[in-house]
């Protein structure tokens, strides 16, 4: 079964067990003693969907989900903007790291003219055995 037709499946159960549990909700908001039976039906669906929400998850035993997406659903965020901002702090991180890399390329340039200007014979080995050629 494809991940895609797991998630299918207990998208699918999850929906029947909320509105199972939405016409539960309305049977015990307005109980009247002629709905026991309604009830008690309504209750084995609970449990039965609870049962069929268990088989799934023994199927997608093997994908975590991080935390923070349940932190967005609780605030009632869709969790669809967690990737995007997870992609968005990805970028500006890269763009932050890219920008160290280029200061510290411009310095070590700069380091080895200053260093070959005060220590040329020691530059000169040193580029020899880094395998650089030297300056003419």
């Amino acid at each position: 079964m494809a991940v895609a037709e797991k998630f299918d499946s207990l998208e699918e159960h999850l929906e029947k067990f909320v509105e199972n549990i939405r016409q539960l909700g309305i049977i015990v908001s307005d109980f009247q003693p002629s709905s026991q039976t309604g009830l008690n039906q309504k209750l084995n669906f609970m449990v039965t969907g609870l049962q069929d929400i268990d088989k799934c998850r023994q199927q997608l035993h093997d994908i975590s989900v991080p935390l923070e997406v349940f932190e967005y659903i609780d605030q009632g965020r869709n969790p669809q903007l967690y990737t995007k901002e997870c992609l968005e702090r990805a970028l500006a991180k890269n763009e932050q790291v890219k920008g160290k890399i280029d200061t510290m390329k411009k310095f070590k340039s700069l380091l080895i003219q200053e260093l070959t200007k005060v220590f040329p014979e020691d530059m000169a080995k040193y580029k020899a055995i880094r395998g650089e050629d030297p300056p003419p």
